[in-house]
């Protein structure tokens, strides 16, 4: 099965939450992406066409500067990535992290956390970011997840 890492962004703390039970869950190490300024409430405001998270999401090839130390993705086999669906995709930020390292021969399994759209097309969208990877969309993970629920899909999902 080889080393996994659970990496999500998370703007309010729901992503974090189920990223850290998930990890616990499929035993993995964990990794916060975090921008290099942090999002305000103003900034998420998606009713605002002018708040920064619609203005980054309107330009697609806009990339959210990092901050923290590398993520370990060195040694891992599978990577579980996280985030909360903006505009029905992945936050543009997920982009400037898949294009930070080299994900050749990885896999990628996302999940994600929304308020009321799916999936979209998150899974399509981040191809490009992460050339070389598989990329799995795995689901969205709303509402309370138990240890035993993550690790039951982590092993379905790995199996």
């Amino acid at each position: 099965m080889g080393k996994q890492l659970v990496a999500y962004f998370s703007a309010s703390g729901v992503t974090a939450a189920v990223a850290k039970t998930l990890a616990e869950a499929a035993g993995a190490d964990l990794y916060e992406i975090r921008p290099q300024t942090p999002y305000t409430r103003a900034d998420l405001d998606w009713q605002d066409k002018n708040s920064r998270s619609s203005v980054e999401m309107r330009d697609k090839a806009f990339r959210p500067s990092l901050a923290g130390p590398d993520a370990p993705v060195e040694g891992c086999d599978t990577l579980f990535l996280g985030f909360p669906i903006w505009w029905y995709t992945a936050p543009t930020i997920i982009n400037t992290f898949l294009e930070r390292y080299d994900f050749t021969g990885k896999t990628i399994i996302l999940f994600a956390t929304s308020g009321g759209s799916g999936f979209g097309k998150a899974a399509t969208d981040l191809e490009a970011s992460a050339p070389g990877a598989v990329i799995r969309e795995g689901g969205l993970l709303n509402g309370r997840q138990t240890k035993e629920t993550l690790a039951a899909w982590a092993a379905r999902l790995l199996g």
